[in-house]
């Protein structure tokens, strides 16, 4: 039976790894933006409401709208970032133990090559 070399499972753990930070730089992006909505659409509310812009319903209807889809948009990226999070640190701590598991070589006895 032949083994699988340790060094292919490492390197395709490193890809796994890089491509779940670009996950988790995405969500943040989105985290971002939908803090400034949640911002936006309740200053929008509260100048509506104060009346001092005169905006109409369809102001308030619109800002309502921008802070609820706010709240959802950062509560489906909360949660999407803490699994991306947990998932990175899984296969990390699997890249770790392959990287220990290997039989390394010691060089210091090699002899020296001039340059």
């Amino acid at each position: 039976m032949i083994e699988d070399d340790p060094t292919d499972e490492i390197s395709d753990i490193e890809d796994r790894i890089e491509r779940l930070a670009e996950i988790a730089e995405r969500c943040r992006k989105y985290i971002l933006a939908s803090k400034i909505a949640i911002g936006g659409g309740a200053a929008l509310l509260v100048v509506t409401i104060l009346g001092v812009f005169g905006f109409g319903q369809t102001a308030a209807l619109g800002s309502i709208a921008l802070v609820l889809g706010g709240i959802v948009s950062l509560g489906s990226n909360v949660s999407t970032l803490r699994q991306t999070d947990e998932a990175i640190s899984a296969a990390e701590a699997r890249r770790a133990a392959l990287i220990g598991s290997i039989d390394l070589r010691v060089v210091a006895d090699a002899p020296l090559k001039l340059v």
